[in-house]
């Protein structure tokens, strides 16, 4: 595998560290979140279960899955939740 720094392509490095995430966030919250697009500055997820509709799923987007993208992939911008 190529360094994730360089090589790998975006698109692909983003839908790991959002599995990972999902992973996560299935295991602590019975909740998923699901890679859907990503635009060159903007990723859309979907929140899904348990994280679809609870009031901590904002926190969630940006504290957590929002930090966590653009920290790992400075291409990432923002992260958008879409249904």
């Amino acid at each position: 595998m190529a360094d994730q720094n360089s090589e790998y392509p975006i698109e692909k490095r983003i839908r790991a560290l959002v599995e990972q995430i999902n992973d996560y966030i299935a295991h602590y919250h019975g909740g998923a979140v699901k890679f859907v697009a990503f635009d060159g500055k903007v990723v859309r997820v979907s929140m899904l279960g348990a994280c679809q509709g609870c009031p901590g799923a904002a926190m969630t987007m940006r504290m957590g899955i929002e930090r966590i993208l653009k920290e790992r992939v400075p291409e990432v911008k923002e992260v958008i939740a879409v249904d």
